[in-house]
C-alpha cells in the first residue's frame, strides 16, 4: 500500500520542519498548492499543532532538559493536567500508555534548577503522586 499524500507531506515536514513549501512538494511528488492546502488543512484541524527546533542538550547552553514520567490520581487528573500545562518550565506535555499516565519535557538553567523544579514544583501541584525525571545528555539522531 502507497503512503497518502497527506502522509507523505507530513513525512517531508517531520523530516525538516523548516522546508519551504517547493522543497515538501519535492519531496512530496505533489505540487506547490497542494501542498499549502495539505497544510493549512492540517493546521486548520489541529494534526499540526505547532513547529519547533530540535536542540542537542549537550550543546545548549544555560538549560538543561529533562522527560518525566509523571503520575496522576485518575480523580484529579484534570486539574493536575491544568496546573502541569500551566508550568513555564514545561516546554511540552504528552499522555502516555507506558509507564506513566503523562509525559512531560522539562528545561531548566541548570540540573539543580531542573530538580527543583520537579520537587518544588512538579511535584507539590494537587493530584501529582511521581515525577520519574530522565535527564537528556546528548542527541544521537
Amino acid at each position: 500500500m502507497s503512503e497518502s499524500t497527506e502522509d507523505r507531506i507530513l513525512a517531508a515536514l517531520e523530516a525538516d520542519a523548516k522546508a519551504s513549501y517547493a522543497d515538501i512538494a519535492d519531496e512530496a511528488g505533489v505540487s506547490k498548492p497542494t501542498v499549502r492546502k495539505y497544510i493549512n488543512q492540517l493546521e486548520d484541524e489541529g494534526v499540526i499543532v505547532g513547529y519547533s527546533a530540535d536542540v542537542d542538550p549537550k550543546k545548549l547552553s544555560g538549560q538543561s532538559i529533562a522527560l518525566v514520567g509523571i503520575d496522576v490520581e485518575s480523580e484529579r487528573y484534570v486539574e493536575a493536567t491544568q496546573a502541569l500545562k500551566n508550568v513555564d518550565a514545561v516546554q511540552s506535555l504528552y499522555t502516555s500508555s507506558g509507564d506513566h499516565m503523562l509525559m512531560a519535557e522539562v528545561r531548566a538553567a541548570d540540573g539543580d534548577a531542573l530538580g527543583d523544579v520537579i520537587a518544588n514544583t512538579l511535584l507539590e501541584i494537587d493530584g501529582v503522586t511521581a515525577a520519574h525525571p530522565s535527564f537528556l545528555q546528548e542527541r544521537l539522531k
